[in-house]
């Protein structure tokens, strides 16, 4: 797999997470302003990574939509946000 493809792959699958995650409530000792703080800042990562991969830039996207995946990982092991990573099927279709 290109490089190319591999970053549109990863950002394509952090922007479905983004979309379709749940924040929880009552997240331990989590503040609710935190985790839009850590969300927004993924997002930025994101968006970073999709800016980086239009200028053909490949390794600069995959670090950002790396960071990205982090931030997102880390919430959900914290238990503040549920989501699953989308698992690509035969056919290109989406699921759980």
């Amino acid at each position: 797999m290109s490089s190319e493809e591999l970053v549109s792959k990863y950002i394509d699958s952090a922007d479905y997470v983004l979309k379709h995650m749940k924040i929880l409530e009552g997240s331990r000792e989590i503040e609710q302003e935190d985790i839009g703080k850590v969300i927004e800042y993924a997002e930025r990562y994101l968006t970073d990574a999709k800016y980086y991969r239009d200028k053909k830039k490949f390794e600069v996207g995959l670090a950002s939509v790396a960071y990205c995946e982090g931030m997102l990982d880390t919430l959900k092991l914290l238990g503040a946000v549920k989501f699953e990573w989308p698992i690509k099927k035969k056919g290109n279709t989406r699921e759980k």
